[in-house]
């Protein structure tokens, strides 16, 4: 039995038999939930590995539920939802979700998200030793054993997929890193679904990274290419 334990949150329960037998034919562990309330009591009670999260809920938003776990907890959130606007997807991220599968979705594609989810996990613990503990750059540190950064001091309230962005920009600094290079380092894989969530994920970290997102100065866009960290004095 695989260890990974999926928490599923979702009303329909069409919806939610074909995610937990989708699991449960691959060998994951799972615990569910109908409704928001019920879902962060399980999240906080049963510290799942992952979360699959409906936003549609009948009793608050799936947002509003995601701004709760975060505010205790950095498990992996992936939102599953009919939502598809771009603004939709900015709103989710801000708040706190990891990725987003948009409905309807095919249980390949569900799997292949959950796979990734896993390997960003064993990669971010394997990042607790690295050869340099702790970066600085102007007044940005990423304490890579802790596995938090903070800039002048404050510390950045970020996702676990936004911290690992980060770090990988971080490591590299002074490099341009291509969409593609990105893409296949946090995802696992380079699609075209994947470079629109990249560019997502981007302004989220920004807003959260820079003190002007719209002038950053840690994160410098070339356009068409990919992303590079600056060396701020």
């Amino acid at each position: 039995m695989n260890n990974t334990v999926v928490l599923v949150v979702e009303d329909d329960a069409s919806v939610r038999n074909l995610i937990t037998t989708t699991l449960k034919t691959h060998d994951y562990r799972y615990l569910t939930a109908v409704n928001g309330k019920e879902a962060v009591m399980m999240a906080a009670t049963h510290n799942p590995s992952v979360v699959f999260l409906d936003l549609g809920l009948p009793d608050m938003d799936g947002i509003d539920v995601i701004r709760q776990i975060r505010t205790w907890s950095n498990m992996p959130i992936i939102v599953i939802s009919a939502r598809s606007e771009d603004s939709d997807k900015t709103e989710i991220l801000d708040a706190g979700a990891d990725d987003y599968l948009t409905k309807p979705f095919s249980v390949e594609e569900l799997l292949a998200r959950l796979r990734v989810t896993e390997r960003r996990l064993m990669l971010m613990n394997a990042d607790g030793s690295p050869d340099q503990s702790v970066y600085t750059n102007g007044k940005l540190t990423i304490d890579y054993s802790a596995g938090c950064a903070s800039i002048g001091g404050e510390e950045l309230k970020l996702t676990p997929m936004e911290y690992r962005l980060l770090c990988l920009l971080a490591r590299n600094t002074g490099k341009v890193l291509t969409h593609t290079y990105i893409t296949q380092n946090i995802w696992g894989r380079s699609w075209d679904n994947d470079i629109a969530s990249l560019r997502v994920f981007m302004t989220t970290l920004r807003k959260k990274l820079e003190a002007s997102p719209d002038s950053p100065r840690y994160i410098q866009t070339h356009i068409g290419i990919g992303y590079r960290m600056v060396r701020v004095d």
